[in-house]
């Protein structure tokens, strides 16, 4: 039997790994102490046990190992010593035991088939000898196919043909397909496909089928070669031209024999016989094969006989004729049957399957480290079928010729050490092998006497939480395991009790961390070599609150809202507050203002509406509070009323059946808006009375529908009727209709099994619901069994839970769960197996191999090994990167050490940290996570950041103009991000036009804080470019302008000063004073204050001092800027104003006031008498003078207003009712029309409807309405009435 060692690479990484007896070992992986530590050698790669070579390369056989001292290598072939000295071929890389075997050169090449062999490679240091796998080198061989004469084929139309391929032996096997002579594949279906073995099958063949070109082709993808097999020639005689020959040489009843039938029913022709058995090994693929010939073409299906084939395992290919199941395991044994059927009949086969086993480790053994007088075990267990034989060896040697060990005592699969001594350290190899393989695995006893050591940094400072727990650290080393205890304080005792919990690692746990927690904590480990000790830091800082939380808010659309979040946080901790919208970044939208603790949203659109929330985080810890926005639609004109429709009534049930009743009903009136559908409700008076619940719905034209019911539900039905306006009010109740009893018809849904505990399984399910009983007593039937084992099911039943916990599982086990109901009458119909997992536990590893390695100044790759599942222990969720910036290169003080984490999902082995500083060093570990949690860390990797380029320096100022000079001052960069090696400075002067001249360029070294720039042109202004330098290159720019001054004179510059606004509701005069040269253009600009928007720009004609801003918000903060541009540049100042709220206006109805009507009453009679008078007067013909006539009437004419200067005057707002200017008429109906002055208040007013007295005095409402709004009548030339007139006033 061949027999050699192997051991996973993952789990070399972790070096020491502790055993199961007493007080086995564990060895942390920091790196600086692994390399001081003696370590027997461990084999990390080496070539797969069956190694097939390309004879056309050279042959390399792989042998890496690691110890303390490093070990050496030998090697042996076909059992004897390989003196690769002897060989000229043959060279072993430096510091390493892989072969180099030269093929392909041309002075020592030799032949692959010459070295051909079992190898086995043999890594010894002084504390034991480490062996490799046997690996078996064979040469890849692609054999020419053996010369045959071919026959052409001849098959009558309708029967089966066989087309033969029988490649060559080649090693590897060849991957077999048929193509013709343009190198097209055959087409292959139900009727016409390929065997297991390469040959071609036709289960019944057709005229189309003749062709001279079916090509079997063999691949051997070792070699990368492909080998053609001669064409055959197939040809297919129609069955007419058959029947013409059998009339003239056969007899009739020889003619109708049922061998040249046209149809017939299937017969298999591959495997033959109606039983063959097949064995395969576990863990393999199983395939299976069956095909038929018949006419019509035979349909394949599988089953197994007495049980089901595996669900997620099966597969069915080459037209289900071949049948795959994926990694097999001994409950795949069993009896499968095919079955080949038409419409003629069918023919079966059945296969008997044997599942046998390799060995496999159930339990394999590790690595040991011990210190002298211990104890300790290896144990070596496997399964396989038959089950392994298993045999121990000694650094390499069998252990029954090996030197003897007093400490040592071999029993079966067992290995006890007992008071080991330091010469008790070996490698030991367990063998376990039966006839289908053998499993070989190195396992070493360290024995080392180390004092103690504390791994954590001195001094380190956590920082926690108040009332939230603090985990001090005290990682350590010894051997014999050292003893921890914790102290707190200078001269303070030793911490015991229940405030604290102490862990194996050696770390400190405080459950509940108090503000008399802080302080300094001493750790002290000792063993019988020493004592060592070491201090960390705990501080206890203040949990962030938020006390004031945004509030619900409704906000019509254009509106104006504002959310509150004001937070209270440790005063050594530097807080950052960020909002979100349903739970993602708020849109970039500069509608969205973040103050310092609210956020207003401005001009609110229906899109604005959601879920806001505020996000207060420190470096320890988050807290969050959310608030909803509703956004509503203005109030609108109310539509027209539509009502909801009336109640159904009359319902009657017909038609009872077990499981079905009839229901009729009348439709209420639909009250304008068409019935659209109604919605059926029922009642459960046994279970659930006066509880209505949904059972369905149909169009609103239908008033009978048929209800499908459930058994044992005392059922009551009511109708609502629905319409676009609303639901009607529901129907009177139905007559009760009680159904029958039934077994139930489902099983509960959602089954799962889950772990609480690494101990326990916990199977829940969803309920049924009470009508889906169909009966009393209404029972859970909850089995389970471990998946791929032998037990049977364990079944429990239960009543009124939804979930059942197995107790005394082992740890993350997958098993097999059913869930069944049952009642009074019987069970429900056989349920689904679902796979659940017991418990998760924690991880027991951490990743090994650490590295990492540095892709940029702000961007490193991580590498680790992945941990094995086993070890895992649960769902593998992923990995997680922890990482700090330790210090800064620069010398710059790291105020905050932010400690980061990043995940990594699924199994990957490698990660990109990216956003780190240039520059800098760090510090990480990784850790693998399942959803228990994490595991342990591993040793903390420190690397390096190199430099980058600076940021730009802190600023950049330029004093003491002259004629020709300038001085610059400037500040280094705050993130010099590396060493700055000087600095850059570039500028080139600006002429009138804004262009721009030569670019000049001084460099400045780094040490200078200050630069005189002379030999300057007179009164020009120049643009400087100022940025820093690292090794790296140039950062990033600061750029600033400045004029030199010319003859010596302060250059006049524009001013603009006194800048006043007096602001309306939608306008404002802005006036201001002016100072500076003639020939200046003054502009104004203006906008929202606070708002992100560029200012609006409006010109100034002429020399004005004032300008009017129209169109404006009412009720918004405005901020105005006064400028005057010209050569020498412009200076401004601004201002801020607020126009007035918008107002609605109110009108009295004084035509139903009593002392109104009274006095149109006396207008009235007087208007009557007077009437009389002239009258009278008329008719005794009198006359009476014109002036009279005019004094009595005033002028008609609607005379215009002075306009001397374009405007009103002083404005008046409603409150202020000054006179008009001197000059100023109105009309005698007293109002002012739009057309008599194209400058009047009705213009400024934006819509007023304007009155004046009698005294010229101006009343009425400012409206602010910007279209014009006549009163009722203006059309008229006629004076208004008087109603209308005294509805303008206030």
């Amino acid at each position: 039997m061949e027999w050699s060692s192997s051991i996973s690479e993952s789990r070399l990484s972790l070096v020491l790994f502790f055993c199961q007896i007493i007080t086995a070992l564990d060895v942390p992986l920091d790196p600086k102490l692994l390399e001081e530590l003696p370590q027997p050698p461990t084999i990390t790669q080496q070539s797969p046990k069956d190694y097939i070579v390309d004879p056309r390369e050279n042959i390399v056989i792989q042998c890496e190992a690691k110890g303390k001292p490093p070990p050496s290598f030998s090697w042996t072939r076909n059992g004897t010593h390989f003196d690769i000295d002897k060989d000229v071929r043959v060279r072993m890389k430096p510091h390493s035991g892989t072969l180099i075997i030269n093929i392909i050169n041309d002075e020592n090449g030799g032949k692959a088939e010459t070295y051909e062999g079992v190898y086995q490679c043999t890594a010894r240091n002084e504390l034991g000898a480490a062996i490799s796998n046997n690996i078996v080198i064979r040469s890849s061989r692609s054999p020419l196919w053996t010369k045959e004469k071919l026959v052409p084929k001849t098959v009558v139309e309708g029967q089966y043909a066989i087309l033969p391929c029988r490649p060559p032996i080649g090693l590897p096997p060849p991957i077999i397909f048929w193509m013709d002579n343009s190198f097209q594949k055959l087409p292959q279906n139900n009727r016409v496909s390929q065997s297991l073995n390469g040959d071609l099958y036709f289960s019944n063949v057709k005229p189309e089928d003749s062709r001279d070109d079916y090509i079997c082709y063999a691949r051997f993808n070792h070699t990368q070669t492909i080998q053609q097999k001669q064409p055959i020639s197939l040809k297919v005689e129609p069955v007419d031209s058959l029947n013409e020959t059998i009339t003239a040489n056969m007899s009739d009843s020889d003619f109708y024999g049922d061998r040249l039938s046209p149809e017939r029913r299937p017969t298999l022709l591959l495997p033959t016989g109606s039983t063959s058995s097949k064995t395969e090994l576990r863990g393999n693929t199983l395939l299976l094969e069956c095909i038929a010939e018949g006419l019509p073409t035979p349909l394949i299906r599988w089953i197994k006989e007495g049980g089901e084939l595996p669900a997620n395992r099966t597969f069915l290919d080459n037209f289900h004729k071949t049948l795959k199941i994926i990694d097999i395991s001994e409950a795949d044994s069993g009896k499968y049957k095919c079955i080949a059927s038409n419409l003629l009949g069918s023919a079966h086969h059945v296969i008997t399957v044997t599942v046998k086993a390799a060995p496999y480790w159930i339990r394999e053994p590790t690595n040991l480290v011990l210190s002298p007088g211990e104890s300790g075990s290896l144990i070596c267990r496997a399964n396989g079928k038959p089950k392994p034989s298993i045999s121990w060896l000694s650094n390499g040697v069998p252990i029954a010729i090996a030197p003897e060990d007093p400490s040592r005592n071999v029993d079966g699969d067992t290995i006890i050490f007992t008071d080991v001594q330091e010469r008790s350290s070996a490698v030991y190899q367990c063998n376990a092998s039966n006839e289908y393989g053998y499993l070989l695995a190195n396992a070493f006893v360290n024995v080392l006497a180390e004092p103690p050591r504390i791994l954590t940094p001195h001094n380190e400072l956590y920082q926690v939480i108040a009332n939230k727990p603090a985990l001090l650290d005290c990682a350590f080393f010894g051997s014999p395991v050292p003893e921890i205890e914790w102290f707190k304080g200078v001269k303070g005792s030793i911490l015991q009790g229940n405030q604290y919990v102490f862990h194996k690692n050696g770390t400190l746990e405080i459950p509940l961390a108090q503000k008399d927690s802080a302080g300094t904590y001493t750790c002290v480990a000792r063993n019988k070599l020493g004592k060592v000790q070491n201090e960390v830091q705990l501080e206890i800082k203040e949990p962030t609150m938020i006390i004031k939380q945004p509030e619900y808010k409704v906000v019509q659309r254009t509106g104006q809202v504002s959310f509150e979040c004001i937070i209270k946080h440790d005063a050594t901790l530097v807080p950052t507050v960020t909002w979100l919208k349903d739970g993602a970044e708020l849109p970039n939208d500069e509608r969205f203002f973040v103050g310092k603790h609210n956020l207003t949203i401005m001009n609110v659109t229906d899109k604005d509406g959601g879920t806001y929330t505020c996000i207060a985080n420190t470096t320890l810890d988050s807290v969050s509070a959310s608030a909803v926005l509703t956004v509503v639609a203005p109030p609108t004109a109310p539509p027209v009323v539509y009502d909801r429709p009336d109640p159904p009534f009359d319902l009657e049930l017909t038609d009872h059946q077990e499981r079905t009743v009839q229901l009729t009903w009348i439709p209420g009136n639909d009250n304008n808006s068409p019935i659209t559908k109604f919605v059926i409700e029922y009642e459960d008076a046994m279970r659930e009375p006066g509880i209505w619940n949904y059972l369905t719905e149909i169009s609103g034209i239908l008033t009978t529908v048929h209800l499908k019911l459930s058994p044992y539900v005392n059922y009551s039905f009511r109708v609502i009727a629905v319409n676009d306006i609303g639901n009607s009010q529901p129907s009177e109740a139905s007559e009760q209709y009680f159904t029958k009893a039934a077994k139930p018809d489902d099983n509960p849904t959602g089954v799962q099994g889950i772990g609480s505990e690494p101990d326990n399984l916990v199977i829940m399910w969803e309920p049924l619901k009470h009508f889906q009983s169909n009966g009393p007593g209404l029972q859970y039937k909850v089995s389970w069994r471990q998946k791929d084992g032998d037990d049977d099911w364990t079944s429990v039943t239960v009543a009124n839970v939804s979930k059942y916990i197995v107790s005394g599982t082992p740890t993350f086990a997958p098993y097999e769960i059913k869930v069944q109901a049952l009642n009074d009458l019987g069970p429900a119909p056989e349920p689904t197996t679902t796979i659940g997992h017991s418990g998760e536990d924690l991880p027991m590893v951490a990743p090994g191999n650490l590295q990492v390695q540095v892709v940029n100044s702000t961007l490193a790759k991580v590498q680790w090994d992945p941990v094995l599942l086993k070890y895992v222990r649960g769902h593998l969720q992923g990995y997680k990167i922890y990482y700090m910036k330790v210090e800064s290169l620069s010398g710059r003080i790291n105020q905050h050490v932010e400690k980061k984490a990043l995940s990594f999902p699924g199994n990957k082995t490698h990660g990109m940290l990216p956003g780190l500083e240039p520059y800098s060093t760090y510090k990480l570990n990784v850790r693998v996570v399942n959803g228990k949690g994490e595991g342990p860390a591993t040793p903390d990797e420190t690397f390096k950041t190199p430099e980058g380029v600076p940021s730009a320096p802190s600023f950049l100022k330029i004093t003491n103009p002259n004629l020709d000079s300038l001085t610059l001052e400037w500040g280094p960069p705050s993130h010099p991000n590396g060493v700055v090696v000087g600095y850059i400075l570039k500028f080139q002067p600006i002429n009138n036009t804004h262009e721009l001249g030569r670019l000049e360029e001084i460099s400045i070294p780094a040490n200078e804080t200050s630069l005189i720039l002379s030999n300057l042109n007179y009164s020009t202004r120049y643009k400087f470019y100022f940025y820093a330098q690292t090794s790296v290159g140039a950062g990033s720019q600061i750029t600033e302008e400045a004029v030199t001054i010319m003859d010596e004179v302060p250059p006049v510059y524009p001013g603009i000063k006194n800048v006043t606004a007096a602001a309306a509701e939608t306008y404002a005069n802005i006036s201001w004073e002016y100072e500076g040269p003639v020939h200046e253009n003054i502009y104004v600009e203006y906008g929202v204050a606070g708002s992100k928007e560029d200012l609006k720009k409006e010109n100034v004609n002429g020399s004005r001092n004032f300008f009017m801003l129209k169109g404006l918000t009412p009720g918004t903060s405005y901020k105005v800027r006064v400028g005057a541009e010209g050569l020498s540049g412009f200076r401004s100042s601004d201002a801020v104003f607020e126009t007035g709220p918008a107002k609605a206006s109110r009108q009295v109805d004084i035509a139903t006031q009593g002392w109104f009507i009274g006095l149109m009453c006396a207008v009235a009679l007087l208007i009557l008498i007077l009437l009389i008078v002239c009258f009278i007067r008329r008719n005794k013909g009198g006359k009476y003078p014109v002036k009279e006539k005019e004094d009595a009437h005033g002028d008609p004419e609607i005379q215009p207003m002075k306009e001397d200067d374009g405007t009103l005057g002083e404005y008046s707002d409603a409150d202020d009712h000054k006179p008009l200017k001197k000059g100023s008429r109105t009309p005698s109906d007293r109002t002012v029309k739009k057309e008599d002055s194209d400058d009047s208040l009705v213009d400024y007013g934006e819509g007023v409807n304007g009155q004046f007295n009698e005294d010229g005095s101006f009343i009425g409402q400012y409206s602010g309405k910007k279209e014009k709004e006549p009163a009722e009548g203006n059309e008229s030339s006629e004076a208004p009435s008087p109603v209308n007139a005294m509805n303008s006033f206030v």
